[in-house]
């Protein structure tokens, strides 16, 4: 590649500039390579300085959601936009609602000290109010009655979609009478953990034909930050 030799002969006049190899082109109104690097500098640093958060090119998560506050470094698929934008209008018309939980997590009793108990504790943590049955149902009283009451109570409700969740709805358990519940609503939100919508699919084709989010895809740390800007007004 030619090198300017303005270091070496200066370009002091409009002739010397004429008779270097690299600098004779802008003298005649065009550009150089040596601009290149500049400019390329200049878009990498762009590019690093918005790839925070969980901003992926590969995985397509380029979008902000409209919700997102200012300063968000959360970024979303276009099939995350195109979901969660419904259960973000329930959000919004049931704000106004007292005593609201943000979230109703539902999710297999199996999972209940384990993943689910991750989930609530990540959410809870981000500020997120969670029904969550290990805490919500007192002693005595009965189950179904506080979980329609939950449910009630909730803006939203998520759905944990795990290997004890699709035996659980299987067999029509507590799980299958809360996801009813939800599916009969515009507010739910399945959440995808060790398994796959095509197994989902398989147990519960209506449920399986709402998209949600999916921690192979994502983490779930992330997951929760999406969960947290979905919630909050």
């Amino acid at each position: 590649m030619s090198r300017c030799t303005a270091p070496v002969n200066g370009h002091r006049t409009a002739s010397g500039a004429e008779n270097c190899p690299v600098c004779r082109y802008k003298s005649r109104g065009y550009s150089s390579y040596t601009s290149y690097p500049s400019y390329y500098d200049s878009y990498s640093s762009s590019r690093s300085s918005s790839s925070s958060g969980n901003y992926n090119v590969s995985k397509g998560r380029t979008q902000k959601a409209n919700w997102s506050k200012s300063g968000s470094s959360i970024y979303y698929t276009p099939i995350e936009i195109k979901t969660l934008t419904p259960v973000r209008k329930i959000v919004e018309q049931r704000a106004e609602k007292p005593d609201l939980r943000d979230i109703f997590l539902c999710h297999a009793w199996d999972d209940r000290k384990e993943s689910a108990k991750e989930l609530h504790d990540l959410l809870e943590s981000s500020g997120v109010s969670v029904w969550f049955s290990e805490k919500d149902i007192p002693l005595g009283t009965s189950f179904l009655r506080e979980i329609d009451k939950g449910l009630v109570k909730s803006k939203i409700g998520i759905v944990l979609v795990t290997p004890n969740f699709l035996k659980r709805i299987q067999n029509e358990g507590v799980a299958d009478k809360e996801l009813s519940a939800l599916l009969a609503r515009d507010q739910l939100v399945p959440i995808v953990h060790n398994t796959t919508y095509e197994d989902l699919r398989d147990v519960s084709p209506l449920l399986g034909s709402r998209n949600g989010l999916d921690t192979s895809e994502d983490t779930m740390e992330n997951i929760v930050k999406k969960l947290a800007e979905l919630v909050t007004i």
